[in-house]
């Protein structure tokens, strides 16, 4: 069984990082998709991104970079949805 896997490093843009409503908002658009969707400093360290509880406990400030990593059935249409969440600034700025 062939698993898609779509992976990118986003940079957190936003002034304030991905404090309490961008983690809301992160683990929102997350939990739309089948894929399991990780996310992390590194590679060691991915949580996931559906948990807003370890999206808070990343505590990726502004100028964080972290790795995204999507698998599964929508992991291209999941990554996209996130890099663009992190692209816009989660709509704050």
């Amino acid at each position: 069984m062939l698993v898609n896997v779509a992976e990118a490093t986003v940079e957190v843009k936003n002034r304030l990082g991905l404090h309490l409503r961008a983690a809301s908002a992160l683990a929102q658009t997350a939990a739309k998709f089948t894929s399991k969707i990780m996310i992390g400093t590194g590679t060691d360290d991915l949580v996931n991104a559906k948990s807003m509880t370890n999206l808070m406990m990343l505590g990726a400030a502004q100028g964080s970079r972290l790795k995204i990593r999507a698998e599964g059935a929508d992991a291209r249409e999941a990554l996209k949805a996130v890099q663009t969440l992190f692209d816009e600034k989660f709509g704050e700025e």
